[in-house]
Order: C-alpha cells, then sequence, then structure tokens
C-alpha cells in the first residue's frame, strides 16, 4: 500500500478519444494538410491484412507467410535452419541475455518430444532473467541514470526502483497498455498501486542543473525533454523537431508540441512517495518521536552551530533566484498561482529540509565551519550515533512525477521555442492530423490532480490509435533482429524508414492489441518462426539483390551490447552473482578512474559481480566497458544503440584486469568439470562459451595452441616470473598447464564468436 495524501480510489470518467480520419482532421486544422501528408502509412488505421498464401511451402507462422511473400518476388528463398546448438544459444542470449548452461544444452538436444524449441523459448520466457534483459531495452528508451546530470551530476538515491519496476512487468508479461498507462499517470489512475506510483518515474528521468538558478526556464526544459521523451518512445514521432516552428517535414504542427506539453505543465518531481502500509508509517512515526526526544538537546545544539552557517547559504541561494521566484518564495501558499507553485515546488527540492539535496547540502555546512567550531559539532555527532540503535531508519521512498494541485498553469505556444516569449495558449491534445479538438480530459475526484495525464494516457492506448501499437511491436522485432520493420524506430514519419514489411507490422500490431497487449505473446510469434530460426550462413545470390538482408533472406548477425558481453563473462567463469533487485551496485573502476557524484565501490566482490542492470548509472561517468561498447548517452532516449568497432574495444576485452581474472575463473571452472583431461578440458570449455563443441580441426588447432603456451610459460617460469593463477588450479594442476589453461580461456571469451550473436 502506498503512504500518501492521495485519496485512496480515484474514478476518472474519461471520455473515449475519438481518432478520425486524416481527411477529415484536415478540414479543421490550422493548416491544410497535403495529400501526401495524409496519406502517410504511419497515420493510417491499424488493419488486419490477410496471411499470404505460400502454395509451394509449408508455412510455420503466419510472419513466416508475409517474409517469403517478399522473398519469393525476388526469386529468394529463406536460408536453410539454424542447427540446434546455435538456435539455443542465438535465444538465451536474445530472452534473457545469458549463454545456455551446458546442462540447459543437453537437456534441449535430448528432447525429442515433439517441439522441443517451443518449449524452450517458454522456459527462458518464464525465466526472472527475462525480465533483467528486456528492461535494459526499455531503460535506454526511458533515459533511464541515478544522478542529474550536467556539472555537479548529483546522485538520486531511489531512481533504482524504476529500474525493479520495469524488470517485473516484463517478468509479470504486463500488457503493454496497462505499462505504459502507469508510467505517465499511475499515480493518477492506480493511487494506492505501489508498482504503479513507481512507474511514474519514466518521466522523473531528465537531466536537471541544479546549479541553474533560473527556475522559468529549467521548468521549460524539463517539459521539453518530456515532450520530446514521451513523443518519441510512446507514438514514434520526432515532436521534438516542432519546438520552434512547424515540423519541416511531418505533418505535426508546432501547436502540436505544445498540446502534448500541456498534458504534463501541472506536474512536478516527487523524490518523497512513501512506500510502506499505514500501520508501519504509525510504528516508525512512534519510534522516530522517541528518538527526537532522546536526543532533542543535542540536536539542537548542532542546529544552533550549523544554523549562521547554513542560513547563509540558503540566502545566498534564493538571492541569486529572478525576482519573480523570490516574489513567489516571499508569497503565502493560498497567494501563488498555479505557475508560481511550480516554481515554489522546484526551488524546494534544494531549500526543504526533507529532501535529500538539502540534507546533502550538510556536508558544505560543515566543512564550512571553523576548526574549533567544527569540532564542536563532530563530538556533538559522535554522541547523537550512541542513539542510532533507537533511530527507526528511513523509510523506504521512492522517485516519480505527480500533479501539484486540480488547477494547472496555462500552455502556451512558445516564439522559436523561447520560454519567455509566450503566443497563444493552447490546451491539451493530440496531433492536430489525427484530431484536432482538445482532448476530453475529466477532473478526478482527488483534489490535487488535474487528470491530465489519465486523459493522454487513454488517447495512447485507444486500440484506434494508429501509432502505439505499431511502435511497440517494432521496437520488438528490432531488438530480435537489429533492425527493426520500420529501421528507424523512434521515427515513424515520411524521413524515417519506410517498412519493409508493412502489412506484417499492421498484422502484428494487431495481433498484439487482440492478445491483450501481451509483449510475451509477440516474442513467442517471432522466435518459433521459421525466419528467426534460419541460420546467418551468407547466401551470394542473395547479397547480390538485398545486400543489406532487409528482406531477411537469412538471420543477421549482431553483436552483443556491452551489458551481455560483461554479463556472459560473468556467467561462464562461473561468478554471475544472480541476486536481483534492490539498490544498484559499483563494481571496481580502472585505477585512477574518477567520477564526480562519487562511485562507492562494494566491499563486497560478489556484489560487483551481479549482473549488468544493476550497476549504478552515472549520467557523466558510465561504467567504462559499457561506454566502450556503445552505452548511450543517457541524457536523452536512445532507440538503437550505435554497434562501432575500435582498437579500445579489442583491448578491453584482451588487457582488462577483470576479463583477465573472469578467465582464470572460467578456467577453474573448465577444471572442475573436466579434471586433467585435455580433450574433456577443451570440450567443456567450448560448451561454456559457444554452446557447442569444437570441430577437429579446431581441437588440433586449440591442441597446437596449449602445446606452445605451456612451452612459454615454462620458459618465463624458468626467468623467476611469476605466474599469478588462483588456487583452484594450482592445487590440481602444474602451474604452466595452469596458465595455458588460463590463456585458452581467455582467447576464447575474446573471439568474435564470444561476442556476437550469431
Amino acid at each position: 500500500m502506498v503512504k500518501s495524501n492521495r485519496s485512496s480510489t480515484v474514478h476518472l470518467a474519461l471520455a473515449a478519444f475519438s481518432f478520425i480520419t486524416a481527411a477529415s482532421a484536415a478540414e479543421s486544422a490550422e493548416r491544410e494538410f497535403t495529400a501526401q501528408e495524409r496519406s502517410h502509412w504511419a497515420f493510417q488505421k491499424v488493419t488486419r491484412p490477410q496471411v499470404p498464401i505460400i502454395s509451394d511451402k509449408n508455412v510455420r507462422s503466419p510472419i513466416d507467410a508475409f517474409i517469403l511473400a517478399e522473398l519469393k518476388a525476388r526469386n529468394l528463398e529463406l536460408a536453410p535452419a539454424a542447427d540446434k546448438n546455435t538456435l539455443l544459444r542465438r535465444a538465451s542470449l536474445d530472452l534473457i541475455g545469458l549463454p545456455p548452461s551446458p546442462d540447459e544444452l543437453q537437456a534441449f538436444l535430448e528432447d525429442d518430444c515433439g517441439h522441443p524449441f517451443e518449449r524452450a523459448v517458454d522456459r527462458l520466457l518464464n525465466s526472472p532473467h527475462y525480465g533483467e534483459r528486456w528492461a535494459r531495452h526499455w531503460l535506454d528508451l526511458a533515459r533511464y541514470a541515478e544522478s542529474e546530470g550536467f556539472k555537479a551530476d548529483e546522485t538520486r538515491p531511489n531512481a533504482w526502483r524504476y529500474r525493479d519496476y520495469v524488470i517485473k512487468s516484463f517478468n509479470n508479461n504486463k500488457p503493454y497498455d496497462r505499462f505504459l498507462k502507469e508510467q505517465l499517470a499511475g499515480d493518477e489512475l492506480w493511487p494506492d498501486d505501489t508498482d504503479a506510483i513507481v512507474a511514474t518515474a519514466f518521466n522523473r528521468h531528465y537531466p536537471d542543473e541544479s546549479n541553474a538558478r533560473n527556475l522559468m526556464q529549467r521548468r521549460q526544459e524539463i517539459l521539453n525533454d518530456i515532450t520530446d521523451t514521451v513523443g518519441s518512445v510512446f507514438t514514434g514521432v520526432t515532436y521534438g523537431c516542432a519546438r520552434c516552428h512547424d515540423h519541416k517535414y511531418d505533418p505535426i504542427l508546432q501547436s502540436d508540441y505544445y498540446r502534448l506539453q500541456a498534458f504534463f505543465a501541472n506536474t512536478a518531481a516527487d523524490d518523497n512517495i512513501i512506500l510502506a502500509s499505514d500501520d508501519f508509517v504509525k510504528q516508525h512515526q512512534e519510534q522516530l518521536a522517541f528518538w527526537e526526544k532522546q536526543t532533542r538537546a543535542i540536536r539542537e545544539q548542532m542546529i544552533e552551530i550549523e544554523e549562521p552557517k547554513r542560513a547563509a547559504i540558503i540566502k545566498d541561494y534564493v538571492e541569486k533566484y529572478p525576482e519573480e521566484i523570490q516574489a513567489a518564495l516571499a508569497k503565502p501558499e493560498s497567494q501563488r498561482t498555479a505557475f508560481e507553485c511550480q516554481m515554489v515546488a522546484k526551488a524546494n527540492l534544494y531549500l526543504s529540509p526533507s529532501s535529500h539535496q538539502y540534507i546533502a547540502s550538510t556536508k558544505a555546512v560543515v566543512a564550512s565551519l571553523k576548526p574549533e567550531v567544527k569540532k564542536q559539532w563532530e563530538e556533538l555527532n559522535a554522541e547523537l550515533r550512541g542513539f542510532d540503535h533507537l533511530h527507526p531508519g528511513l523509510l523506504p521512498v521512492a522517485t516519480g512525477i505527480t500533479d501539484l494541485s486540480a488547477a494547472s498553469p496555462s500552455t502556451y505556444l512558445l516564439s522559436r521555442g523561447l520560454y519567455d516569449a509566450p503566443k497563444d495558449e493552447v490546451k491539451p491534445g493530440f496531433l492536430a492530423i489525427l484530431n484536432p479538438s482538445p482532448a476530453t480530459v475529466s477532473q478526478p475526484p482527488k483534489r490535487d490532480s488535474t487528470g491530465r495525464r489519465a486523459a493522454l494516457a487513454s488517447v495512447l492506448t485507444d486500440p484506434r490509435n494508429p501509432l502505439t501499437a505499431r511502435v511497440m511491436v517494432n521496437r520488438i522485432w528490432h531488438y530480435h533482429f537489429g533492425r527493426g520493420i520500420v529501421g528507424t524506430p523512434s521515427d515513424f514519419g515520411l524521413k524515417g524508414d519506410r517498412p519493409t514489411h508493412p502489412a506484417l507490422l499492421d498484422w502484428l500490431a494487431s495481433e498484439f492489441i487482440q492478445n491483450g497487449w501481451s509483449m510475451k505473446h509477440i516474442h513467442r510469434l517471432i522466435m518459433t518462426s521459421d525466419t528467426y530460426r534460419q541460420a546467418s550462413a551468407y547466401n551470394e545470390k542473395a547479397g547480390r539483390i538485398d545486400p543489406e538482408n532487409r528482406l531477411l533472406w537469412r538471420f543477421p548477425r549482431q553483436r552483443l551490447e556491452g551489458e551481455a558481453i560483461r554479463d556472459s563473462m560473468l556467467a561462464v567463469s562461473g561468478r554471475l552473482n544472480a541476486k536481483m533487485g534492490g539498490p544498484s551496485v559499483f563494481p571496481k573502476l580502472p585505477t585512477g578512474m574518477t567520477t564526480r557524484g562519487g562511485w562507492d565501490l562494494n566491499q563486497d566482490e560478489a556484489e560487483r559481480d551481479r549482473r549488468s542492470i544493476y550497476v549504478f548509472v552515472r549520467r557523466n561517468t558510465r561504467y567504462p566497458m559499457f561506454e566502450t561498447f556503445d552505452m548511450p548517452d543517457t541524457h536523452e532516449s536512445c532507440a538503437r544503440r550505435n554497434i562501432t568497432t575500435s582498437p579500445i574495444q579489442a583491448l578491453t576485452m584482451l588487457n582488462s584486469d577483470l576479463t583477465l581474472g573472469w578467465a582464470q575463473s572460467f578456467a577453474g571452472r573448465v577444471l572442475a568439470l573436466a579434471g586433467t583431461d585435455r580433450h574433456a578440458q577443451i570440450e567443456a570449455a567450448y560448451r561454456l562459451a559457444y554452446a557447442r563443441v569444437p570441430n577437429p580441426a579446431e581441437e588440433k588447432s586449440i591442441r597446437s595452441f596449449l602445446d606452445k603456451h605451456r612451452a612459454i610459460v615454462a620458459e618465463r617460469a624458468a626467468t623467476g616470473a611469476k605466474l599469478a593463477l588462483p588456487a583452484e588450479l594450482t592445487d590440481k594442476m602444474d602451474s604452466t598447464d595452469g596458465a595455458a589453461l588460463v590463456d585458452f580461456c581467455h582467447m576464447l571469451m575474446n573471439a568474435n564468436e564470444f561476442v556476437y550473436r550469431n
């Protein structure tokens, strides 16, 4: 249960948003849309097209029928099916981001009861690791990070709860329409549902410059970020291009930009959402009151010491605000306008004693004290810590957004996008080419919310909306094949890529809606198709006709992301800590590397070996291995990652202390599985790293490699060089053999086959 000042139930009588045809929309829009704009494929109603009939093929699924129809039109075919080893490794990396274990591989190879791959897909979809893998994709879209960004890059201590919400939602196969509604308006629609409240952090992940004193400009920049992100993520439309003028290419008016922004005009950050039952909160308050009573004298002395410096810091802070903000802060709450309430709420993130930013400022206050006064404060603080056993600790809290009241500030079309150049007022609404009328917003019965975001959520999840379902099924396809049916996943506009298989896109979108917006249903459809199961071998004829493989005449090879590479290395080395959820972890950084905002290295090494999705995300200092392998800039939404090839990637894999340590653990695991028999070691290592056994030529080459490296290691040892090997190797085999085995395992993890999904 969520403890808040929100009413326990909210009944939103939202009028259905009536999507009208593009033609009739144009008649009443602010300008006449062209015939090309009105007929653009993305704005047409989603239909369920007839599945093509392929007369000479035993077609496994409707997906294959659509793909084969396009291939056969060019006299092409699907590639032969991938072998079972490749297929299981592909599916495992796809759905859970980890290679299959030898036991999972063996069970799959021995499953002769019919439809073994379908069962494997279901097993992977039901794995808790599925949510961890697919949440990573969504967090890219949500520009998820745990710090503010900009110069100071302060930590947002509870941002991780949103990450856990996304993982849980994917694992529970939460219907996408519900998933969307929670992130836009969970607090309005389900105020007593903890998950729905935490979900609103989707729009709290904006970067923010705490040192900027012009709160009016900062508010506008935050609203711009929210508008751009909501528009691109949920509608696949580049709203951001219409901030300063009508879109240059797409039928998006400048007024459309601010109509969408108006849905969020009354929102503010809520970084103190209490996640506890009423009884728990009551008990906590009673215990806190007892602690306060016992420590009052000490705390009053500390406050007396702090107050002059704190007052000076706050005075300096406030005096740097524009005059309008200072005036709003000086007014009684009852006399502030809705806009002034927005400004005060923003200022209070740094001025309110309950905010974590204010609490963090205590360090600055103490640091500025004179030495003798500081010593007195520290003595009192030590005395205060003696009462820690009486303190109930902090209540569990989350971060998100909320409406400040039932009255929203007005939204204006801004001249050239400038915050201080308002023009005409606009009301909340969707794209004028689809519906030029303002959205119907029903005032919810609770007094502290407008209901605007709930109205937008209703607009977006209306099955008649031509964008939402298409955009999401295209994203799922993109993450499976490395390229969407629309190659620009967040740009369905005139300058975005046209769909390679438009009928298939519509069929999938209609299937998505008809099956309760189930993402796992779409996964199953895609992965059990022959299109997904085909091999990735090159076909010269097809390569000449379709060099970019847009028609999918083979399965496209794809390099794994840095997070999946790290997780795979931890998995094959036997060091992966499968613990789920909770505050983020801080693995070791390279020697000499520093971060603004801090990096609190976990002392427990097992915590450092948790999955990559749990690694702390600091905006201005991304974890080095992830950044090397193209982790996106979290200041903005990322629909598809860059895939680069650079020397630093190879050097990281080859020379990093981390990868060498994982190679040593990998060798220790191989030794535990295979003993000292060389043939068994080679097979065990291949099964762990590549989910297959080596062919005779590979094994011959590896034996030669091990012999040569054993000789090289022995020669190094004879000169007095020390071999840094773990005890599990030196206790069971000759040190030169152990070092050669480590080099072999290190080589396997550096090979393309390890870092690519074939």
